[in-house]
């Protein structure tokens, strides 16, 4: 496992949550529900606000940071309604980083299980149908399709699968 700090967001991180976000977005566009042209053009209130995630109620931002202080990885958790429950957003992690042996995605997702469990008995999430990486290392931690799908939002002839993973206890990877 490589040596990385997982940690809460705030607002004065957003120069960090940009570049990440760029990052992501840069390299695994299908991913996520923004262009980066318009992610580009947000303001500093805008990144102020993202940060601020890590610290507001309802929801969760989790960097991963290595011994140099470079952000190698985000995840995000909120709570949109009470039927819905914790629902996982944002998942990256940098290429250098990925993969079981690196440990990085199992860190984050270890840390947002433990704070969807104060927040309900399910963790949520939709995956694009072509992030096969992604659903792979969904599956391997228990989460399981639904049979939910709902149209992309960047591109409503394909398709994001709603995973669940029930929280039955600790998280464990």
């Amino acid at each position: 496992m490589q040596a990385v700090t997982i940690r809460t967001t705030t607002e004065d991180d957003w120069r960090e949550v940009r570049a990440l976000r760029l990052a992501m977005l840069a390299d695994t566009p299908i991913a996520y529900g923004e262009h980066l042209a318009d992610a580009e053009g947000l303001d500093e209130q805008e990144w102020r606000a993202r940060g601020r995630r890590g610290e507001t109620p309802g929801s969760t931002s989790f960097a991963a940071v290595d011994e140099h202080g470079t952000w190698v990885g985000m995840m995000n958790g909120f709570v949109p309604d009470a039927a819905t429950g914790p629902l996982l957003v944002g998942v990256y992690v940098a290429p250098g980083h990925r993969g079981r042996d690196a440990g990085v995605a199992d860190a984050l997702l270890d840390a947002v299980q433990d704070w969807a469990a104060d927040h309900g008995t399910t963790l949520r999430l939709h995956v694009h149908e072509d992030n096969v990486r992604a659903r792979a290392f969904y599956e391997r931690r228990g989460f399981v399709a639904t049979g939910h799908t709902e149209p992309y939002v960047l591109d409503p002839s394909r398709t994001e699968l709603e995973m669940l993973r029930v929280l039955d206890g600790p998280a464990t990877t």
